[in-house]
């Protein structure tokens, strides 16, 4: 969870796009970020891969009133709807994107192109067919927030037990490090979220660096079998956690529109 995920930024500037808070090439200029280039395939209507511009304006005319976000994993399908086969493609990419409004979802293909030494990154987007229904175990911000506190501070003091790399002031001198170099220039968020779905967001990040510090740092004082297992099960809980606060940012912009419409 060291970099932002590919449909948060999709779902993020999609939707500041669908208030009429961005022009279409700069959400799409934003949901490229540092990616040599987005295509999208399978939109209704076209043939062929186009560029994001004319997906994004095609899904809109099409009546996409949003996009959110599903970030699922094996045995956490966090955010899917269906069918089998779009749940099976976001499942293999850990992550999609839902919209809101028409029956179509987007999961991007990652591939590195080019020489040694002077690779970059294409995304194709496939868009396929979703079934229109409540996205899985996707919770409140307000649930997201709470369980973040719970999480961290559960997790931190088994992690400190245990003498886990991740868990002092070392990894948090590293996370920190990390994030300045990561959001120089960087909104959190795309115009039009509510400051709650930023904070959530924040720490969401912030958890799942923690968390992947203490993984690549090692097992610390963690050295028996039995003391390995019990830092994995006190990871494993924090994680998912943090995904389903990410889902939960990204997808307030949508949740706060349907809840206005009721």
């Amino acid at each position: 969870m060291l970099s932002e995920p590919r449909s948060g930024l999709f779902a993020a500037w999609g939707n500041a796009l669908v208030a009429g808070l961005v022009s279409p090439d700069d959400a799409a200029l934003a949901i490229v970020g540092e990616d040599a280039v987005h295509r999208v395939e399978g939109v209704p209507g076209e043939t062929g891969q186009v560029g994001l511009t004319l997906a994004l304006g095609r899904l809109r005319a099409l009546g996409a009133t949003g996009f959110r976000v599903a970030l699922p994993v094996a045995g956490h399908p966090l955010g899917l709807s269906g069918p089998p086969e779009f749940n099976a493609r976001a499942l293999e990419a850990e992550e999609a994107v839902v919209a809101s409004g028409v029956p179509y979802g987007l999961v991007p293909e990652v591939r590195e192109a080019g020489p040694a030494g002077d690779l970059h990154v294409e995304v194709v987007w496939r868009c396929l067919p979703v079934r229109e229904a409540p996205p899985a175990d996707v919770p409140s911000l307000g649930e997201a927030e709470r369980e973040l506190a719970e999480a961290l501070r559960d997790a931190t003091a088994v992690l400190a037990r245990l003498d886990v790399a991740g868990s002092g002031p070392v990894a948090e001198a590293a996370v920190d490090a990390y994030r300045a170099r990561a959001e120089r220039g960087r909104e959190v968020l795309a115009p039009g979220y509510p400051p709650r779905a930023v904070r959530v967001l924040e720490l969401a990040q912030r958890v799942g660096l923690l968390v992947s510090v203490a993984y690549e740092n090692g097992p610390g004082g963690a050295v028996t079998a039995a003391e390995i297992s019990a830092r994995g099960e006190a990871l494993r809980p924090v994680e998912r956690v943090a995904r389903r606060a990410q889902v939960a940012a990204y997808n307030a912009y949508v949740e706060e529109r349907e809840r206005g419409r009721r």
